[in-house]
């Protein structure tokens, strides 16, 4: 019955007249009419900038790249390199790495678990303007960042000993023999007491 009911208000509701017009027409516009294009200077004056100075005596006015190589993998491992005129040099390259890591639940616990990171080394060549090479090579990885390079400032060598405690014989002091009463029982022998 119920089937029979919408089956007619469906029939009545596509027998009804549409409200569409079918006699309604877009608006035409004209395209606007532009002015004729002149090609003669404007009417403005443009200011004057003074070019700007530079020594003649610059060394790195033409310095140029020389060689670039930028290679990334499938894997997540990438390496890049790239040389300039100047003798400068910097060669990078990273894998990515299981690790153990630390991992944060919703509650805030925190576990250790393997992770993915990654481990990058690489090493850079320059020239300074006074004409002094330097060469740095690092590491980054699980143990952290690593420089290695003759310039690096190095720790003091340690020169000094650390002094040692006294060591002092010390007796401990026998404790006066307390005499004791038995309270309860105890045993001697086969028979309690």
């Amino acid at each position: 019955m119920k089937l029979f009911v919408i089956a007619a208000v469906l029939a009545v509701a596509a027998a009804a007249p549409s409200s569409y017009k079918p006699e309604y027409k877009a608006p035409a516009y004209s395209a606007p009419a532009y002015a004729a294009l002149s090609y003669s200077a404007p009417a403005y004056t443009a200011p004057a900038y003074a070019a700007p100075a530079y020594a003649k005596d610059n060394k790195y006015a033409g310095i140029t790249v020389t060689s670039q190589s930028d290679e990334r993998n499938l894997d997540g491992s990438s390496q890049w390199s790239y040389a300039q005129s100047d003798y400068t040099t910097r060669e990078e390259s990273q894998v990515q790495k299981k690790m153990q890591g630390v991992a944060y639940d919703s509650y805030g616990k925190a576990t250790y678990e393997d992770v993915m990171g990654n481990t990058n080394k690489g090493a850079s060549y320059w020239v300074s303007p006074e004409g002094e090479k330097f060469t740095l090579t690092w590491v980054a990885d699980e143990q952290g960042f690593q420089p290695k390079g003759d310039h690096l400032p190095v720790a003091p060598a340690h020169v000094y000993e650390l002094p040692v405690a006294p060591v002092h014989e010390y007796e401990l002091p026998v404790a006066p023999a307390l005499p004791y009463k038995r309270t309860g029982l105890g045993y001697s022998g086969d028979s309690y007491y």
